[in-house]
């Protein structure tokens, strides 16, 4: 792969990672145990995430993230609890498949994957917040299995035409950040009821 594969290939893993870091480290380790990707030979220790354990135990966590991810406000907690981990890890994962060649590509890599990730994380709890606004547990449901699906087609797209990565990661932060905004305002209209709802007078 060419540096627009890589760049683009890594940026689409950082964003997804912000949606299923285990999930994305668990598919990733799969494709360079099996050949799909390549590393760069001067970051062969990152080989380890190929090894058999570091795919069992990604398994694991995405086995729990499955269940936990559709559960009202155990998702919020559980994304609470990935803050930091989804950042770091769409940044390691970014610069396992980014050939740097300099520590300034190095860097950028880091930077880019650790960008994208929170970028889509913040998308994912904005979400989780408004969706427990709402005493019903199906939208939450709803809103993790399309995650589930999404992850795993562009995480399949990216891996068979990196070619096209670069622009599913360009898609993948537009939308981001126009989820963003609607969830901000959305955020801002529950905020705005909650204040303006009378209070019960009190009992003599």
């Amino acid at each position: 792969m060419g540096a627009p594969e890589l760049i683009g290939l890594g940026a689409s893993i950082g964003l997804l990672s912000g949606w299923r870091i285990y999930l994305c480290t668990f598919a990733l380790g799969l494709a360079m145990h099996y050949g799909w990707v390549q590393l760069p030979q001067h970051l062969h220790a990152l080989n380890v995430l190929a090894s058999p354990t570091i795919i069992g135990i990604s398994a694991v966590g995405l086995v729990a993230e499955f269940f936990a991810d559709k559960i009202p406000w155990l998702d919020s907690l559980w994304d609470g609890i990935h803050t930091f981990i989804r950042p770091i890890g769409g940044a390691l994962l970014a610069t396992a498949v980014i050939d740097p060649q300099d520590p300034t590509w190095q860097i950028a890599s880091l930077l880019l994957g650790g960008s994208a990730a929170l970028l889509t994380h913040g998308v994912k709890a904005g979400a989780r917040a408004v969706a427990n606004t709402s005493p019903e547990p199906f939208s939450n449901i709803g809103l993790s299995l399309g995650e589930d699906v999404t992850t795993t087609g562009l995480l399949l797209a990216v891996l068979v035409h990196p070619a096209a990565a670069a622009t599913i990661a360009g898609l993948i932060a537009l939308a981001a950040v126009a989820a963003i905004v609607v969830l901000w305002r959305l955020l801002r209209r529950v905020s705005v009821k909650r204040d303006r709802k009378p209070t019960q007078p009190a009992m003599r």
